[in-house]
This record gives C-alpha cells, sequence and structure tokens, in this order.
C-alpha cells in the first residue's frame, strides 16, 4: 500500500503543479510563464517526487513508465493494474482540485469543450493547440515517450550514477514538453491525459484513446530496446 500510495502522490503533484501552472500561470499578459515555463514545472513536478518518494514505489507516476519498466524487466506484471489504477486516481484527485480552484474566479463561467487545450486536456487536429493532425500527435507521443523511458531506464540502471536519475528524468520530460506542447499539449503520460480529459468532456474525451496507445506503445519498445540492444550485462 506504501507503493501505491507514493504513486498517487506522485501523480497528484504531476498534474496538480504540470497542468495548474498551465492553467493558472501561462497566459497571465506580460507576467505568464508561457510554454517554457509550463514545461519547467513539469519537469520539477517528476524532479522533486522522484527524490520524495522515488524510493518507495520506483516513482513511475505514468502508467506508460510501468509498462515501459516491465517491458524492459524493471517491473512485475502482477503490479501493473494497481499501479495504473493508483496513478490515474491520483491525477483525478489533482484534476478535481484544480476544477475546484478555478470555480473560485470571479469571471469562470465553465470549461470550453469545443477549445484546444481546455483545462489543460491533449488533443490532436482542431484539438491540437497548432492544429497538427492525428498522425502528427500519434508520432509524437510515440517518439517522445520512447525516448523518455530510453532516459529512464539508462539513468535507472544499476551501472549508473542513480543518485542524479532524477535530475535527469525530470529534464527529459522538461525537453519533451518544450517539443511537443504545440502540437498535443504533451501527454506522454495517459493517467495526466485522463483526468483532464474526464472534467472536459466532448471530443478532448473521444480523442482519448490516443493519449493511451500511442505512449504505451512508445514505451514497450524503449522497454524492448534497452533490454535487448543498450543493457549493460555484469560480462
Amino acid at each position: 500500500m506504501k507503493k501505491l500510495f507514493a504513486e498517487f502522490f506522485g501523480t497528484y503533484w504531476l498534474v496538480f503543479g504540470g497542468c495548474g501552472s498551465a492553467l493558472f500561470a501561462a497566459g497571465i499578459p506580460e507576467l505568464g510563464i508561457g510554454f517554457a515555463g509550463v514545461s519547467l514545472a513539469f519537469g520539477l513536478t517528476v524532479l522533486t517526487m522522484a527524490y520524495a518518494v522515488g524510493h518507495i514505489s520506483g516513482g513511475h507516476f505514468n502508467p506508460a513508465v510501468s509498462f515501459g519498466l516491465w517491458a524492459g524487466g524493471r517491473f512485475e506484471a502482477k503490479e501493473l493494474v494497481s499501479y495504473i489504477i493508483a496513478q490515474c486516481l491520483g491525477a483525478i484527485a489533482a484534476a478535481a482540485t484544480l476544477y475546484f480552484i478555478m470555480n473560485g474566479q470571479e469571471s469562470f463561467t465553465g470549461l470550453d469543450a469545443s477549445k484546444a487545450g481546455a483545462f489543460a486536456s491533449n488533443g490532436y487536429d482542431a484539438f491540437s493547440p497548432m492544429g497538427y493532425s492525428m498522425t502528427s500527435a500519434f508520432v509524437t507521443e510515440f517518439v517522445l515517450t520512447l525516448f523518455f523511458l530510453l532516459v529512464i531506464l539508462g539513468a535507472t540502471d544499476k551501472f549508473a550514477n542513480g543518485k542524479f536519475a532524477g535530475i535527469a528524468i525530470g529534464l527529459a520530460l522538461t525537453l519533451i514538453h518544450l517539443i511537443s506542447i504545440p502540437i498535443t499539449n504533451t501527454s506522454v503520460n495517459p493517467a495526466r491525459s485522463t483526468s483532464q480529459a474526464l472534467f472536459v468532456g466532448g471530443e478532448p474525451l473521444s480523442q482519448l484513446w490516443l493519449f493511451w496507445l500511442a505512449p504505451i506503445l512508445g514505451a514497450i519498445v524503449a522497454g524492448l530496446i534497452y533490454k535487448n540492444l543498450l543493457q549493460e550485462t555484469d560480462e
């Protein structure tokens, strides 16, 4: 249970910090943090929680990461379902908190499901921030999750300097957001996508399948690549 609570709180912090920065701080005229600030916020959430609770649960905070570590031989299949449930519950709880806070603003009139990026949701075609196609979105999410898992697997390898793993992983997530916020509003994390889409509904919810399928496939491929092509052995 300690592992599951760690995954719950870690994923909560990721969604609250990352999506919260996008909702509350990105668009303030002249003072807003913009895309770069949101990218950094997502990276910082993972970096901080990796050191806070990573030693308890492994610091996945993301169903795709759990799948990738399983494919790479670092995580047992029997724990996949419980980890993913804890991650999704943490993400949804964070989204609920963000929605509650938004309701406290005088000008808030509800979420607009017809707008790209509503409530920091992910999307493609008309729901991509810059109008990128479904194919572009799929390739982006697949490739970026693949490389995210390669960083995670490499940084946490028994032959690597594990003390700096959290920094490498956090900076990798920052870079991923710098690349892909204009394309999909950046997922690489099905739990993060699910929490926001559930509150927005409409087309963002119907597009959610892509933000489960592409990251998980990318993560599994990364796990297999690292295990079979890159993994160091004692020999």
